[in-house]
């Protein structure tokens, strides 16, 4: 299954730690660490460190996906449970309504680790998206007003307004006025106030300028928690 290699294993935090599984007959205790040396052992001294593993995201097998037995087990905490049968894996992800992961395929054995799966993939996308937005390159986009506009048009205007700021980019609000409307300064500020207020969920007031001299009134909304 596809998805993005976890920023670190500890990020994946879900309440209640489970208890330690004990390995069946013939298998190594449950408790035992992982050999120093061995692939297994260094991994997840990695992971405590809070270091990442670095898969490719076909590599990530999730619950009857994974066929490989034993498996070396760890909770949703970090903490290693020991090498125990892919079924005993199994029951305890049940037990406690977690998914079972494969995070290390080509461990000897695979490591896996129980997890809300569902929860992971929504937080690593989140994250890829925050770095998407911090890699944008910043844009200004000029959203042009009349003072005396159309309903239908308003919302067409603040409409696309909204998908640029989405987008992360700045949007320039320009209001025009006609020589008869310059008599008239407070109908472009109340419009300004006006897109302002419709805009406030995603978007916030950098700089405002009024009428002056010109004939245009201007306003630049930036993304919310942009420092202004």
């Amino acid at each position: 299954m596809g998805l993005a290699a976890p920023d670190t294993a500890a990020a994946i935090g879900v309440c209640g730690a489970p208890s330690r599984v004990a390995g069946r007959s013939g298998s190594r205790d449950a408790d035992a660490p992982a050999p120093r040396g061995s692939r297994a052992g260094r991994l997840l001294a990695h992971m405590r460190r809070g270091g990442s593993r670095i898969t490719k995201p076909e590599d990530h097998r999730v619950n009857e996906e994974i066929r490989v037995s034993p498996v070396r087990l760890i909770d949703n905490e970090g903490e290693q449970l020991g090498i125990v049968q892919l079924e005993e894996a199994r029951e305890k992800a049940d037990q406690v309504g977690l998914d079972l992961v494969e995070v290390a395929p080509d461990a000897k054995p695979p490591v896996v680790r129980l997890m809300d799966f569902g929860q992971w993939k929504y937080e690593q996308a989140k994250k890829r998206k925050e770095a998407k937005k911090k890699q944008h390159t910043v844009e200004v986009k000029q959203v042009k007003f009349r003072p005396k506009i159309e309903e239908h048009d308003f919302d067409f205007k603040t409409r696309h307004a909204r998908e640029f700021i989405d987008d992360g980019n700045k949007v320039k609000v320009v209001v025009m006025f006609r020589y008869r409307e310059l008599r008239r300064p407070e109908l472009g500020e109340e419009l300004l106030d006006r897109i302002a207020e419709e805009l406030d969920d995603v978007a916030q007031v950098q700089s405002r300028s009024g009428l002056g001299e010109g004939r245009n009134m201007e306003m630049v909304l930036v993304p919310k928690g942009w420092d202004v």
